[in-house]
């Protein structure tokens, strides 16, 4: 059908070679790229390439990959395109497409069309059996199975392979490479009717048929001996096997609900793959297991509780196994092709057990346990690395040896304190996966002597006030920062200096204070001390002035300068503050009486944009006696960025 990832001798060679001279290059990683299509219907792998073909039905196209799931290539103009098939040496992609009746072949160098051959209604599925092209196809109540002949100078279609009508749509096919055997199963049917053929003379003669194929057929693919075609049908929860010669049930490889994937390798090593959104989405066996090597359980990357799933012939191997690429897609319809490394080596699992915390300079213990689906070999070494302030980019320790029971254990002495990871690594081996784990302990450090002065202290509006921040004994770190947060939004946190205290362990800064500011001193610790910050809160006023027109004249008089109003002029007393958004100012006045002075009243008003108010005083006063106003800014009425400040008192007296 498809997944054929066929090579020739020299291509053989050629990969031999490639792998020995980068047999000292570590494995790579798995990777996802996001795939560009609305659906997917097969995947076949070109090992001589290195390239992914992914048809999209959907949007009539072959998308084309590097290994790594980058796409290089669009091949579009091919509507309903479904089944792939790779010829023997990599060179032709066959591609059957439905919406245009059509197998098309495509130069795999290139992925341009080199070829087109007009078949029969609806072609689905395409094999290289017996020395021919094979393809599944009809439409509802008219599948077949027909053949593109070749091997003349013009190609032959000959179509009704199957005279006995025993399909009602376009079969899914599949054969080994180079074998005379047909593998035929109905999709979208329930049960699942089989059938293989001989196709050694040229003609399709039916060798065998069932319907114990399950329901809901996905995939289907013969091993590469020919002997033996695995079914991924919707149920049972199984990948079933039967033989090609007679379809007589050959066993089964354990996956779970829903399988519908599946994918053979050159040497047998097989993947099972399920439509399922809780359970492990693809099994992997190791040629003539049936107990799976390693399981892989995609992520969610969509808005739904449920995994990424695999679509129908979502598998296909690199010709040497050393990768398995999956198809997935999530809830939100967007696809992806998983590249995935490796698939043939046993997950490790390491757990490391370090204590949460633990005094600096003194002996711990690290315990873990290594574990496998498959046996380890006896004495197995992980490499540990011990990562902290004092070796960022990590210090390796001793290597440990595990015990035959799987567990290991090792101690250190960390001679710095702070957050301190022990890394354990395994390498891998030829049957297992490498594997890194690790846990982190918290070690203790010593609380430094940090201090920054004048907490608390309230300065004029604008002052220049010095601030020093002193710190004692510490190991290496003598760098110390001041931060300054003047009140209100709109004024950021700010750093003012940063530097290496003195030799009297001192870092001064000058800050010009217009707002009530908290500074903040800071030290980042070190390997055996803990960080620390102190904090100092000083107010600031602000400035008050006083200006007051309406007055004749001004006179010293009782120890002060009086202005003197005309009974008929009513005073007023402009106030200027710096501007703050809401702020306001308060007018007090008061009367002399009694030898003492009296509060007659006090009122708020708003400051305009530019910080002024002017409040005029009307009425009739009375003459001979001596008034005197303050204008004042209280904090928390109107704002709260400053310190209360009270303005200079103005006096004023009235005349007839």
């Amino acid at each position: 059908m498809r997944r054929r990832t066929l090579t020739t001798a020299a291509t053989t060679l050629a990969v031999l070679i490639s792998s020995a001279a980068l047999a000292a290059v570590p494995a790579a990683a798995d990777s996802t790229k996001t795939l560009p299509v609305r659906s997917t219907a097969d995947i076949v792998v070109d090992g001589v390439h290195q390239r992914v073909f992914v048809s999209d039905p959907s949007n009539g196209k072959i998308v084309v990959t590097d290994y790594a799931g980058t796409v290089v290539q669009q091949v579009a103009g091919l509507p309903g395109v479904t089944g792939l098939e790779l010829s023997a040496d990599s060179g032709t992609l066959y591609a059957a497409v439905q919406g245009a009746d059509l197998i098309v072949a495509l130069d795999t160098a290139t992925g341009t069309e080199s070829a087109r051959y007009a078949v029969g209604d609806s072609p689905m599925s395409v094999a290289l059996a017996g020395g021919k092209l094979w393809f599944g196809y009809g439409a509802a109540a008219e599948g077949n199975i027909g053949s593109v002949d070749l091997s003349g100078e013009q190609p032959v279609v000959t179509l009704d392979q199957d005279p006995t009508r025993l399909w009602y749509q376009a079969p899914m096919l599949d054969a080994a490479p180079g074998s005379d055997t047909l593998v035929a199963g109905a999709v979208g049917q329930s049960p699942v009717t089989l059938a293989s053929y001989d196709v050694s003379t040229g003609t399709a003669t039916r060798l065998a048929a069932n319907s114990d194929g399950g329901s809901n057929l996905g995939d289907l693919q013969v091993t590469p001996d020919g002997q033996d075609v695995v079914v991924a049908s919707g149920a049972p929860y199984k990948h079933q096997v039967f033989k090609t010669a007679d379809l007589t049930a050959d066993g089964s490889y354990a996956s779970d609900a829903y399988p519908n994937s599946v994918a053979i390798a050159a040497d047998g090593t097989l993947a099972a793959g399920i439509d399922g959104w809780y359970s492990p989405d693809v099994y992997i066996y190791k040629p003539g297991s049936t107990t799976s090597v390693r399981e892989y359980d995609f992520p969610n990357t969509g808005n739904t509780s449920g995994s990424d799933v695999l679509p129908d012939s979502g598998l296909a191997f690199a010709p040497d196994a050393s990768r398995l690429f999956a198809v997935t897609y999530n809830s939100e319809g967007v696809y992806s092709l998983r590249s995935l490394t490796a698939p043939t080596k046993a997950v490790t699992s390491i757990t490391v057990n370090a204590p949460a915390s633990a005094p600096r300079a003194q002996k711990l213990t690290v315990t873990g346990k290594v574990t496998s689906r498959v046996a380890l070999p006896v004495g197995i070494q992980l490499t540990v690395t011990r990562t902290d302030l004092e070796s960022p980019n990590g210090k390796t320790l001793a290597p440990v040896t595990v015990k035959a029971d799987g567990s290991y254990s090792f101690t250190d002495t960390p001679p710095a304190g702070g957050k301190v990871k022990y890394s354990v690594h395994y390498a891998g081996d030829a049957e297992h996966a490498a594997r890194l784990a690790s846990d982190t302990v918290e070690v203790s450090r010593t609380k430094p002597t940090l201090t920054l002065n004048n907490n608390g202290k309230v300065y004029g509006y604008g002052a220049d006030v010095k601030f020093t921040a002193h710190l004692g004994t510490t190991y290496k770190n003598r760098k110390v920062e001041i931060w300054a947060n003047p009140f209100g939004s709109d004024k950021p946190n700010k750093l003012v200096k940063s530097g290496v205290v003195n030799s009297s362990g001192n870092l001064s800064v000058v800050v010009d204070l217009k707002r009530d500011t908290t500074l903040t001193a800071k030290f980042a610790g070190d390997a055996r001390y803990q960080p620390r910050s102190v904090t100092s809160t000083v107010g600031a006023r602000v400035s008050v002035s006083t200006a007051v027109s309406g007055h004749y004249k001004t006179q010293y008089n009782w120890g002060h300068t009086y202005h003197y109003f005309r009974q008929s002029k009513d005073p007023v007393f402009t106030a200027t503050l710096p501007p703050y958004p809401g702020r306001q100012q308060r007018l007090q006045m008061q009367v002399y009486s009694g030898g003492a002075w009296h509060t007659t009243g006090s009122e708020y008003f708003a400051l305009d944009s530019a910080g002024r108010s002017a409040v005029q005083i009307t009425g009739t006063p009375p003459t001979g006696y001596r008034f005197r106003i303050r204008n004042s800014y209280v904090n928390g009425h109107g704002d709260t960025v400053n310190s209360t400040t009270h303005g200079a008192w103005k006096y004023f007296t009235f005349t007839s």
